[in-house]
């Protein structure tokens, strides 16, 4: 196990030496930390949006692969081969068109409106035309 150094036995210049050091050290750390702060939230839009789309993508998917899976199954236990499969799968593509739009609804709603976006008129904009 190593001893701590001493720093009576040391001359005044190995000290002033050590402690350059040591200040230059905890510079570098921090600017690293700021640029690594930097790179993550410039990432972080890109990545969110990739997020985003994935959720889209598969809310798409899972619909029409049940709406699928329910019409085979149908078809199986009625022996309508293939009339259940087709009636299922457009079923399942109409709940996916309906669960992308609800996700889409949410995501807008949960995201803020760009600066310097025209969100249209106020609420107290049409309160005041009443007056006239």
């Amino acid at each position: 196990m190593a001893k701590p150094q001493d720093t009576k036995g040391q001359s005044d210049s190995a000290q002033g030496v050590t402690h350059d050091l040591a200040s230059r050290i905890a510079l570098a750390k921090r600017d690293r930390a700021v640029e690594d702060n930097r790179a993550s939230a410039e990432a972080s839009p890109e990545m969110s949006g990739m997020a985003r789309g994935m959720r889209i993508g598969t809310e798409f998917i899972a619909a029409i692969l049940v709406g699928a899976v329910f019409g085979y199954l149908i078809d199986l236990g009625l022996g309508t081969s293939p009339w259940g499969l087709l009636i299922m799968l457009l079923v399942g593509f109409a709940a996916g068109i309906l669960n992308v739009t609800r996700v889409v609804a949410q995501m807008n709603a949960a995201s803020p409106a760009p600066a310097g976006s025209d969100m249209g008129p106020d609420e107290t904009d049409e309160d005041d035309n009443d007056d006239a």
